[in-house]
């Protein structure tokens, strides 16, 4: 899968997107046909046990880009830019992307809008796709005062979808909409030309977007736009509370899981 096939999926074909963090579930979703895996910054929610996003450094970033890289994943490979390591300039934007990209990622995901104008089109205009990132930016929580949904007015509406076309001018591939009212996001799909990723934002868009762990059931506190698909967490208590038991009972290792001197 390559940007240009994702952006004319665009009124074709609808998108699949799905995040993944490590080398065994980057090459089972990749397996399961999804279209793009993202290497989110919310691995500092699901994987290392933060609040927020905030405290993923650059360094996280590169370790679980690589990893998911060495599934070889035919999918699409996006990286989320962590907090700070684009907003200080083009200089330092471009030379995170360019670590990013050199761990495995085929494209970059930085949150914003007009405010990146910049930052995104000297990215792309030095080779690095870019995917855009509107809505709720979980980055900016603190600012927010929470995770709380963006659009609801007509001003906000209408920034949604300057912050788009600017996206688009700047030369973003495709642009992730969060946790806006589905109405806005269909028009702000309708308002550009490449393809849009909804996460909590309604069925209008080009495409969805989804966190694993909340799919899977492995989230302890997932949000309300959140399907899981299957409660994993049980499969994986009872799994091991089964090995657990076996061990103390000594029926594990039975023989036919061990060797000895004949």
């Amino acid at each position: 899968m390559t940007v240009q096939t994702i952006m004319g999926m665009k009124g074709r074909q609808r998108i699949a997107m799905i995040t993944a963090y490590d080398y065994p579930t980057a090459r089972l979703v990749d397996q399961a046909g999804v279209d793009g895996i993202l290497v989110g910054d919310s691995l500092g929610m699901v994987v290392l046990g933060f609040e927020n996003t905030l405290r993923v450094t650059l360094r996280d970033m590169l370790i679980h880009v690589a990893a998911v890289a060495r599934a070889k994943p035919k999918a699409l490979l996006i990286a989320d830019m962590p907090f700070m390591t684009y907003e200080t300039g083009v200089r330092d934007a471009l030379r995170n992307a360019s670590r990013l990209v050199r761990a495995g990622a085929e494209a970059v995901k930085p949150e914003g809008g007009q405010e990146i104008f910049d930052i995104v089109n000297n990215l792309v205009k030095f080779g690095i796709p870019v995917m855009g990132h509107i809505g709720l930016n979980p980055q900016r929580v603190l600012s927010l005062g929470g995770f709380k949904m963006v659009g609801k007015t007509e001003e906000q509406a209408k920034k949604l979808i300057e912050d788009a076309k600017a996206l688009q001018e700047a030369g973003a591939f495709a642009i992730v909409i969060e946790m806006v009212p589905a109405s806005v996001a269909k028009a702000v799909t309708e308002s550009v030309k490449i393809p849009t990723i909804c996460i909590g934002a309604g069925p209008h868009c080009d495409g969805q977007i989804l966190v694993l762990h909340d799919v899977l059931g492995l989230t302890e506190r997932p949000p309300s736009f959140a399907k899981r698909y299957v409660d994993l967490a049980s499969v994986i208590r009872d799994a091991v509370a089964k090995y657990v038991n076996e061990v103390r009972s000594g029926e594990f290792p039975s023989p036919e899981y061990f060797k000895d001197i004949k």
